[in-house]
């Protein structure tokens, strides 16, 4: 039952990748340079405990591999009409550190919907799925069941999840 919901999950967000294709493309451009050992350095602003992921989710969309926990600070570029087919989720882009677009999928079923404008600052929680487009950020909620890691939005001093 869990791969059946798994792959509806998967289908769901390749099409949020497809509708999203005509939303900018900031996919493919502006790479965090690879340190000497091969792995991504993390830009990090010195003022900050907050971790940025950034440089992960651009190897991760190089190498089209998916279900990566990430934690990234972000601004607001779009917001996007909630996506109403299954679980009803708030639908926004953000951009990142390295200058990626990423689509969050936010699901308001389980989480309160996002108080948002563009160009707000916020910082994200959540899991990493490959596309096409850049990628979608989902699973920014907590997990009634238990069973995967609860994600979260912060947004204005107050986290959403």
């Amino acid at each position: 039952m869990r791969s059946k919901l798994r792959l509806i999950l998967v289908l769901v967000l390749a099409g949020l990748g497809y509708l999203a294709k005509d939303l900018g493309d900031g996919a493919g451009r502006q790479d965090t340079p690879a340190t000497p050992s091969g792995a991504l350095e993390t830009p990090r602003d010195p003022r900050s405990n907050a971790r940025d992921d950034a440089g992960q989710v651009a190897q991760a969309f190089r190498e089209q591999r998916s279900d990566l926990q990430v934690e990234l600070p972000a601004r607001v570029i779009k917001l996007l009409e909630d996506d109403r087919d299954g679980s009803r989720h708030q639908r926004f882009l953000v951009r990142l550190s390295n200058g990626r677009t990423l689509l969050v999928a936010h699901n308001i079923d389980l989480a309160a919907r996002v108080p948002l404008s563009v160009d707000d600052s916020l910082e994200l929680f959540g899991e990493y799925e490959w596309n096409e487009r850049g990628g979608v950020l989902h699973w920014t909620h907590v997990d009634p069941a238990g069973r995967h890691a609860d994600g979260w939005i912060r947004h204005g001093g107050k986290l959403y999840q």
